[in-house]
């Protein structure tokens, strides 16, 4: 858990806002007592997680694919070769929706923007995947990472006082 105050907060603000625009539909399922709050999210979201990226080819097309995500300071990171065809969509149309789904327990879905790391903020990234995996994803090749700026996101329990208990989060 590497937020500061602020980003908890500003996340937690997020999620407010994003609650409050989703759909009655939506707002049926994420229920008060369903809903993950944003200290829940960045207790719940430690170490690597399997996000589901979608991004849009040129021709408009849907592509989805999963990739490892790392959820630091209130939002997403991740990042693959410049080589794979959704990092050339993402550098063409930066608007992405990115969701970790983990069975009917948990599921943080948000929308946003993608911005490529560059300087201090790679840097920070970098140390943190390194630590992760036991050496820097930027000496894996062409890597490029990105962290989502999110314009909206929900998050998700089907049991959630049963899903922090077990998972050691206070609730």
């Amino acid at each position: 858990m590497l937020e500061t105050p602020d980003e908890t907060d500003r996340l937690q603000r997020l999620l407010d806002d994003s609650h409050g625009r989703a759909t009655e539909h939506l707002r049926g399922i994420i229920a008060d007592d369903r809903t993950l709050a944003a200290r829940h999210i960045v207790g719940l979201l430690t170490g690597m997680k399997v996000i589901s990226v979608a991004t849009v080819t040129a021709r408009g097309e849907p592509r989805i694919s999963a990739m490892d995500g790392h959820f630091l300071h209130g939002t997403w990171t991740f990042g693959t070769s410049r080589t794979a065809a959704k990092a050339r969509h993402l550098a063409a149309r930066p608007a992405v929706s990115v969701a970790h789904v983990d069975g009917e327990a948990l599921a943080v879905f948000s929308h946003g923007r993608v911005v490529e790391l560059v300087g201090d903020a790679l840097a920070a990234a970098d140390e943190h995947w390194t630590s992760h995996y036991g050496s820097s994803p930027l000496t894996w090749g062409d890597v490029v990472m990105w962290r989502l700026d999110p314009s909206w996101m929900v998050g998700y329990a089907g049991h959630r006082d049963e899903l922090l208990a077990e998972r050691g989060v206070p609730g």
